[in-house]
């Protein structure tokens, strides 16, 4: 009994506690800080970069002041720089890495899944100059894409230098995504959202932590490299409003909804198109490009990052042309252009559509005050989009430091993120790597097994053998249930049967167990006179009918052994067996949790004859 008393000692479930965290957390999130100072130190170099880009593909100067493409007296040639840049990209993608096309938050959710956290460092050089002379060039997406692959690619670099887990170099990759994210829009608390809501796929203070401590740390040193203030200005909302107005906020949600799922289907339409094509990949981004500088020549505003554009938005700035060249021009070119597969990030673009989407449906909402309903349509785009209500919600607060619109912001994302996750098999995030045959679930729940214990699911019906039993009962037992070996049929019936037999005492105590093997080895060879001791098994792995089944679950991971004797834990003796096919008896009781509908109470008016009783 000294193994099984070990067993109980190690793994008894009163030894189990709220979190699994230990103090590793600290290491890594140490690790975390330096990060985020990376970080933030990267996204302004990224965004000096694109800037540069800009002044010498519109402006033919090298300089890192600020530019817009539609500031440029270039006239038709316009057209031909976001070609230009897309020939570049290409070529980058195809004798750097490949790896660097896309948007960049797919591939980080991709690296921290399926991956490991491990991302290439080519990534971490080469993702940044392909994004600048995307965006630069005029391509009509954001820096926060890319800053977040990045960023995301430094973590896990440093997570490969160093002698870490699988589960650690993931945490430092999402600390530099979140971290980049809150130094390119200072928004820490939407940054850590991020993190939770679309990369960490788990909420644990192992991971939580450090990534908000990255994120934190590039939020302050971000007021330092880019100025304090929020990103987007506009005029604080005051008072209290009225109820018209917040459910006018929920429309809003409605028509975002629609929105994000007609952006959806529009890059997968245009995916579908590129990939038609009879030319080599890296001619693609090229060809949206030709996409891009016509669309540039009907409306300039809507070439590169368009950060101004969002900030005339937010500010109250919302003349009709305005408007309709966001809806019609900036959102037919980003899809075709993301179509292409080329590099840059798709955040600053839903802020602009959705923007343009909430102060187009502003005419005929209340009145709020001037930039609202921009910012709140900006949130319902994001949110159906992305399948992320809180981080939308939270980024447009701290965007303009408003929150005198968090209640609508909340309304509207979230009632876009009920109606787009009915219509939606899979967000803009997840579909590229669906159609590569990886599958993505973005529901988290308490594991089943955590709720369910060995009592409820263990076989009680079993058969042990005596301590004092002899080869003849070994050989008695094979004969009684026709185990033949040569037979595929009757072996198929065993293998249905019980595939562990304990061997107890007078008392009921567990003494060892016996596998099949070694009774089919002592029905064979030996003197039916012999004891069957010497067969079996002593201090066999066993498990309590308390334990909780994800720890049997990771016992029997741990050992590799598909069956085990339960044994009480105060007295020693057998209680009963428990199988893997068992841990599914969680799965069903989940199952019939989520689908089986019954009436628990029934209602009867006062005072009424209760028509059973009689």
């Amino acid at each position: 009994m000294g193994g099984i008393n070990k067993l109980f000692e190690l793994g008894e479930d009163t030894d189990l506690r709220d979190y699994t965290t230990d103090t590793r957390v600290l290491y890594v999130s140490g690790i975390a800080a330096v990060l985020g100072a990376v970080s933030s130190v990267l996204a302004w170099v990224l965004l000096k970069m694109i800037d540069i880009a800009t002044n010498l593909f519109y402006y033919q100067k090298f300089s890192s002041v600020h530019n817009e493409p539609a500031g440029t007296h270039m006239g038709w040639a316009l057209a031909l720089m976001p070609v230009l840049g897309g020939l570049i990209v290409g070529l980058i993608a195809k004798y750097g890495s490949p790896n660097i096309r896309g948007h960049g938050m797919p591939e980080a959710i991709e690296a921290v899944v399926f991956q490991g956290g491990r991302v290439d460092p080519k990534i971490a050089v080469l993702k940044p100059v392909a994004t600048a002379i995307s965006i630069g060039s005029g391509g009509p997406f954001g820096a926060e894409g890319p800053v977040i692959m990045t960023c995301g690619a430094v973590g896990s670099v440093m997570g490969q230098l160093l002698p870490m887990s699988d589960a650690e170099r993931t945490t430092l990759l999402v600390a530099g995504a979140a971290a980049g994210v809150s130094a390119t829009f200072s928004c820490p608390l939407a940054a850590i959202l991020l993190a939770v809501e679309m990369l960490l796929f788990e909420w644990r203070p192992r991971s939580l932590v450090p990534v908000a401590i990255a994120s934190v740390v590039a939020g302050i040193l971000r007021h330092i490299l880019l100025g304090p203030g929020p990103v987007f200005p506009m005029e604080p909302t005051v008072g209290s409003l009225s109820l018209s107005a917040e459910a006018a906020a929920v429309a809003v949600g409605v028509v975002g909804a629609l929105m994000a799922t007609l952006l959806c289907q529009a890059i997968i339409f245009f995916e579908e198109q590129f990939e038609k094509l009879p030319i080599h990949w890296m001619w693609w981004p090229s060809i949206g490009g030709v996409i891009v500088g016509l669309g540039g020549l009907i409306f300039p505003q809507a070439l590169g990052a368009g950060y101004d554009v969002i900030g005339k938005l937010a500010a109250g700035d919302v003349a009709i042309s305005l408007l309709l060249g966001v809806l019609l021009v900036k959102t037919f070119i980003w899809t075709a252009s993301l179509g292409s597969n080329t590099a840059g990030g798709i955040l600053a673009p839903l802020l602009m559509i959705g923007g343009a989407m909430g102060a187009a449906m502003g005419h005929w909402l209340p009145v709020v005050s001037p930039g609202a309903w921009a910012m709140i349509g900006m949130a319902a785009v994001l949110s159906g989009s992305l399948g992320a209500p809180l981080t939308a919600a939270m980024m447009a607060t701290e965007l303009t430091h408003n929150g005198g619109i968090l209640a609508p912001l909340l309304l509207a994302s979230v009632s876009s993120y009920a109606l787009s996750a009915v219509l939606q098999p899979r967000s803009i995030l997840t579909q590229g790597m669906s159609r590569r045959g990886f599958h993505l679930s973005r529901e988290y729940s308490v594991d089943p097994l955590e709720i369910v214990s060995v009592r409820e699911v263990m076989r009680t019906s079993i058969f042990a053998f005596p301590s004092t039993a002899t080869v003849a009962d070994a050989q008695q037992w094979q004969q009684k249930n026709q185990v033949v070996e040569d037979d595929p049929a009757k072996a198929k019936m065993r293998s249905r049967r019980q595939r562990l037999f304990p061997v107890v005492d007078a008392e009921g105590n567990l003494v060892g167990v016996l596998t099949p093997s070694r009774l089919r080895d002592a029905a064979r060879g030996g003197d039916p006179a012999e004891p069957l001791l010497p067969y079996v098994i002593r201090d066999p792995q066993c498990t309590t009918p308390e334990t909780h089944l994800r720890s049997l679950a990771e016992q029997m991971a741990a050992t590799g052994l598909g069956c085990m004797p339960v044994v009480e834990q105060e007295t020693g003796k057998v209680a009963g067996m428990v199988a893997t096919p068992d841990l599914l008896k969680a799965r069903q009781k989940a199952k019939l949790r989520e689908t089986e509908r019954s009436q628990v109470l029934r209602l009867r008016w006062p005072f009424t004859k209760d028509e059973s009783a009689a």
